[in-house]
């Protein structure tokens, strides 16, 4: 259908707060974001060509989710089922292994065992095995396991998952975390003596500074005081590309650079001896 001929787009209050939410939520699907912001961009009356070039996409993408709106209002903007098996365990049943794992232990025990937790759930252990899996979960290491109080836990690990298993397009994703006297991230680091708020702004000023112009920044990291202090929410206002996504209370397991710090440990610093700061610097650094 040309632009010339396009069937007007008219959302009522109802449709317009849902995709107004859709489009803002971070943890919202990125691709139902899009979705989202191209349908409200049609509704203002502006044509396939002007809204493709509005939200830096294809026209034949913008075509598609006008005429998938039309055909099927919000629902037509979900995905449509891809080939294969049907997927057999639901959000709930996933929640509920997350939940029951983090905040229950069976009588008698000390933690879930896959076939406990499977026939609670009345799923299989393979499936069990699998939501823990995905989630970075081991009950069995209970000297190493604490449970997350977080009332957000779900919608936090969702949001993170979310992050590491379908990024945002023209988006970049780093996992950031403290360790003793090092900052990392990826290939970025930075040596600091204290972990103050202003130590973790110059680190986001330089992540900024070091990213492409045009991708927006995700950044994911724990609930340390500093990540949230007034001079960090100050340069956020002030960078919009850039969002913080917290990890739950006592979940920080849940983000990539633990496992890169691991590696840290165990190759530099558990047998390392050193004299001085310089040492330790240079053997970091390395």
């Amino acid at each position: 259908m040309g632009d010339n001929r396009l069937v007007p787009l008219v959302l009522s209050e109802t449709e317009r707060r849902r995709l107004e939410n859709w489009a803002k939520r971070r943890k919202t699907a990125q691709g139902l974001a899009l979705r989202a912001r191209i349908v409200l961009a049609c509704a203002e009356g502006r044509s396939n060509t002007a809204v493709a070039a509005r939200l830096g996409v294809s026209r034949v993408t913008v075509t598609k989710w006008r005429a998938r709106f039309l055909a099927g209002r919000l629902d037509g903007l979900a995905d449509e089922p891809r080939p294969g098996v049907p997927r057999t365990i639901t959000d709930a049943q996933v929640e509920e292994v997350v939940v029951r794992t983090l905040e229950e232990v069976p009588d008698g025990a000390t933690h879930w065992s896959k076939r406990e937790l499977a026939r609670q759930v009345g799923i299989s252990p393979t499936s069990v095995h699998r939501i823990w899996r995905s989630f970075g979960l081991q009950p069995h290491r209970v000297e190493d396991f604490k449970i997350s109080p977080d009332p957000l836990l779900i919608d936090k690990i969702r949001d993170v998952v979310g992050l590491y298993l379908a990024p945002p397009a023209n988006a970049a994703v780093f996992a950031v975390d403290e360790k003793p006297q090092i900052q990392a991230l990826a290939r970025i680091g930075k040596l600091s003596a204290q972990h103050r708020a202003v130590d973790f702004r110059d680190f986001l000023d330089e992540i900024d500074r070091q990213t492409a112009p045009g991708l927006e920044i995700h950044v994911i990291c724990d609930n340390l005081s500093a990540h949230k202090a007034p001079a960090v929410r100050k340069w956020l206002l002030a960078h919009p590309r850039v969002q913080l996504h917290f990890t739950p209370t006592y979940s920080s397991w849940i983000s990539q650079v633990e496992r890169w710090f691991a590696e840290l440990q165990r190759r530099c610093l558990d047998r390392g001896v050193f004299c001085s700061l310089d040492e330790l610097t240079t053997a970091l650094e390395d």
